[in-house]
Order: structure tokens, then C-alpha cells, then sequence
């Protein structure tokens, strides 16, 4: 039976439904599952383009590795993506000091992608591959446009959160 979540930009009242990929990252799947829900402060990527993200504590022991990857995530790709505390903390990711990204444990992003022509590359770690564990199926284009409003106006002050759904 289909498992899915609800995503949700929290201050502009928006939110999609995605199904989980169980069959194609079920460790990915299953670890996400079982935090849910994840809720975190709102970025929008500087370097993938079309994305949408969270950082969160890491919540999966042990994790979930490499499964169903991709550098170039499409419309409605969900990814999770596990960072080691020195992998996101350059200053020039122009994170707060108290952010997940400065944990000495790491984080944890959980990332939408609404749009195409995105590449996950980073100037100082070079290709960054994401786990592709769901797929949105209701409400990409009102995510979109939200997700446009991010880039355009800026992100302070909102949240993704992640939880199942029915």
C-alpha cells in the first residue's frame, strides 16, 4: 500500500502531497518515515537552482546510505541528503551561527525540487548526490509559485515541515 506525506511552506499556507518511493529507497523511505514529522527553517538553494530545503538533526541510525541518487533532480523530486558537520558549515552558505548547519553532529536536508535544470554541484565539495525518495503528486504548481515567492521576497521567518499523510 502507497505511503505519503504531506509538505508544507508553513507561513504561506501552502502545502503538496508526496508518495514515498518505497520500492526504490526503502531504507530512505523508512528512515524518514519513522522521524516524521520534520519541521526546520525554510531555505532556498543557491546553487541547485529550483530547490527547496530543510536542515534538521540527523534522525537516522544507521543511515540510510546511497540509494536511488541523482545530481540532477526533476519537478516534485523529494531528495534526503545526510551532511557531516564540515560539509555545510562555510560561512559562505551564509547560515546563522545557530543553525543545524553548524552542529557538530551534521544535518539532515530534506529537499523539494519544483522546477528544471537543476544540478547538484557545490563549488567546494563538487557533485552532491541526493536520495530520491518520494515524488510530489498533488500540489506541485501552488509549491512552485511559493517556492518562487521564497526566491523573489526571502525566507525569514518560514518553515518546511514534512508529516505523513492519509
Amino acid at each position: 500500500m502507497a505511503r505519503y506525506i504531506t509538505i508544507s511552506l508553513d507561513k504561506r499556507g501552502v502545502s503538496c502531497r508526496a508518495v514515498l518511493l518505497d520500492a526504490e529507497a526503502p531504507r530512505t523511505c523508512k528512515a524518514v518515515w519513522n522521524a516524521l514529522p520534520q519541521s526546520g527553517s525554510a531555505y532556498h538553494a543557491k546553487y541547485a537552482r529550483n530547490e527547496v530545503y530543510t536542515l534538521v538533526p540527523p534522525f537516522a541510525e544507521p543511515k540510510p546510505g546511497r540509494e536511488n541518487p541523482t545530481v540532477t533532480p526533476i519537478p516534485g523530486d523529494v531528495c534526503y541528503f545526510g551532511f557531516e558537520a564540515w560539509e555545510i558549515g562555510n560561512p559562505a552558505y551564509g547560515y546563522d551561527d545557530d543553525s543545524e548547519a553548524h552542529s557538530d553532529q551534521g544535518a539532515t536536508d530534506l529537499a523539494i525540487f519544483y522546477g528544471r535544470n537543476n544540478l547538484l554541484i557545490n563549488g567546494d565539495a563538487g557533485w552532491v548526490p541526493g536520495n530520491v525518495f518520494a515524488t510530489i503528486v498533488e500540489g506541485l504548481p501552488e509549491m512552485a509559485a511559493a517556492a518562487q515567492d521564497l526566491w523573489l521576497r526571502g525566507v525569514e521567518g518560514e518553515t518546511l515541515s514534512f508529516s505523513r499523510s492519509e
